[in-house]
């Protein structure tokens, strides 16, 4: 009789030890017959589900299954249980749940078998896969936005540089015109060129390449300076309001690249309200913790200032939304767009240190946060529109051209030469060192930054300086993915005169360096 109440005493113990582990496991348990039935149901089942405890058992557990699995399980257990052919027992792998609202969601199930008083049971292990799902996909959009990224801003450098060729002479060409008809031609497409410069520069703020030139601003003002403008530009038909959080924390950032977010983001709301409706620009400081950066595409924590426009527009799908921010991408008419404002706003965003969101749906409105990080220095106010004084022709000073494009180089050249300047010209980093070793000299270097042979125009810049350090450098890009990796010692960073340039634009440029 001891042995026998040992034996009780054991089974009780086993069996509180099993209800315990059930009671406390992370990943749902499911226990079924062999006709599909549920015998038995763990806590992180139901939560996971989101049925109380009791609503499972007794019922097939089919209904946990969308289509076409909640159809074919039967038949699944029936060739079991005649043939003995396993489909996932003793395998396991991803399948997808139904949760009582209707939802879906992706799981890893583990399927064991075992038998009791002569009868055949099933025991599912369930792990949610949605988080790792989310981050899958976090990682796969991110990876698709830097190779995007990489493409653009290399299609980008090239094209600025082809830019540069096609203005310049037009420029020299224009000078030579004699008839208002050819002045005409010439001045179309002076315009034209100018419009692919506007291009390139939305495709350099997408690909996180533009030259920015940050400085510390209070949105607020920002806003209400632009509100006339952007009433104009809505028309009668959509309402535009503000609401702006008062004492509103800086941020330091390229004003010009804000003020084209906003006007492209309002212009948006407006063709997303045909027949008119609402828009509001909202600001607002936030605090992201690491819970709310993993939700905001990795956003790290910290403080960020919100801005937000909304509108109540036609809104946009699911598969919309989720490429609204790859360049070229449009919902417009052709001609009606280029699809490259909300790519070139993710782009500032990102550059920036911040984000760029989009929440949305259809005849939901859309809204467009941009989160930018908080700068801890006393605002110094908008950039004044004071002139600068008109850049003085050259004086014979002798300038160290380095390009490695060779049609560019020869314009630089011949640009430098009209501007009355002196022009020793090199095609790489190298050679240019090469000839100041040989005895040349100069007044100024000007370089190009990206250039091929391992020595970029910042580090042409350090070792002219470190042996010439009189030296004034003036550097010029189509495409600076160096000026990212320079952004730790922004406050050094040297002007950079951005392809594609007018004849003035260089004349300034280099008259402000020489007297640097």
């Amino acid at each position: 009789m001891s042995d026998e109440n040992e034996l009780n005493s054991s089974l009780v113990g086993q069996a509180r030890k099993l209800q315990s582990i059930l009671q406390s496991a992370l990943d749902g348990i499911i226990t079924i017959d062999d006709h599909g039935t549920i015998t038995t149901v763990n806590p992180a089942a139901a939560r996971l589900f989101g049925y109380e405890e009791a609503e499972f058992l007794g019922r097939n557990v089919h209904f946990l299954m969308p289509e076409p699995y909640h159809s074919e399980h039967d038949g699944y257990l029936h060739n079991y249980r005649t043939t003995g052919r396993r489909r996932i027992i003793g395998i396991g792998r991803e399948v997808t749940g139904l949760r009582r609202d209707g939802s879906t969601f992706p799981m890893h199930l583990a399927v064991s078998k075992f038998e009791m008083d002569g009868r055949i049971f099933f025991t599912g292990i369930i792990h949610d896969l949605s988080a790792r799902k989310a981050t899958e996909m976090e990682l796969r959009q991110a990876q698709k936005m830097e190779a995007m990224g990489q493409l653009t801003g290399g299609i980008a450098h090239d094209f600025n540089n082809l830019l540069t060729v096609i203005i310049g002479n037009l420029e020299m060409l224009e000078g030579k015109l004699t008839t208002p008809l050819q002045r005409e031609l010439a001045t179309e497409a002076l315009d034209a060129a100018d419009l692919g410069a506007r291009l390139t520069t939305r495709l350099l703020a997408f690909a996180r390449r533009s030259h920015l030139e940050p400085e510390s601003i209070n949105l607020n003002s920002f806003v209400l300076g632009l509100t006339d403008m952007l009433h104009r530009t809505l028309g009668e038909t959509v309402y535009l309001s503000n609401a702006l959080t008062p004492n509103l924390w800086p941020v330091r950032v390229d004003s010009s690249q804000v003020e084209s977010a906003i006007v492209n983001l309002t212009v948006n709301a407006r063709d997303a309200m045909p027949g008119g409706g609402r828009v509001v620009i909202e600001t607002s400081n936030a605090v992201i913790d690491e819970t709310m950066g993993r939700q905001f595409d990795g956003l790290q924590p910290g403080d960020y200032v919100r801005l937000t426009v909304s509108d109540s527009g036609e809104g946009m799908s699911d598969a919309v939304r989720e490429r609204a921010f790859e360049p070229f991408f449009t919902t417009k008419e052709q001609g009606r767009g280029t699809g490259l404002g909300l790519s070139m706003i993710y782009g500032f965003a990102k550059q920036s240190g911040g984000l760029a969101t989009i929440e949305s749906g259809p005849e939901k409105g859309t809204v467009v946060s941009i989160f930018l990080p908080r700068h801890r220095v006393e605002p110094v106010g908008l950039a004044t529109d004071d002139p600068d004084e008109p850049a003085l022709p050259g004086a014979g000073q002798t300038i160290l051209a380095v390009e490695d494009d060779e049609r560019v180089r020869k314009l630089t050249v011949t640009r430098l030469t009209q501007l009355g300047y002196n022009v020793i010209a090199a095609g790489s980093g190298a050679e240019a060192i090469d000839l100041l070793a040989a005895g040349s000299t100069a007044d100024l270097l000007f370089s190009d930054v990206v250039m091929p042979g391992g020595m970029s125009g910042f580090d042409l810049r350090s070792k002219v300086q470190a042996l010439y350090p009189n030296m004034p450098v003036l550097l010029t890009s189509g495409y600076a993915e160096e000026m990212a990796r320079s952004d730790h010692d922004r406050e050094n960073q040297p002007k950079i005169l951005r392809k594609p340039y007018r004849m003035a634009d260089l004349a300034d440029a280099i008259d402000a360096a020489l007297k640097s």
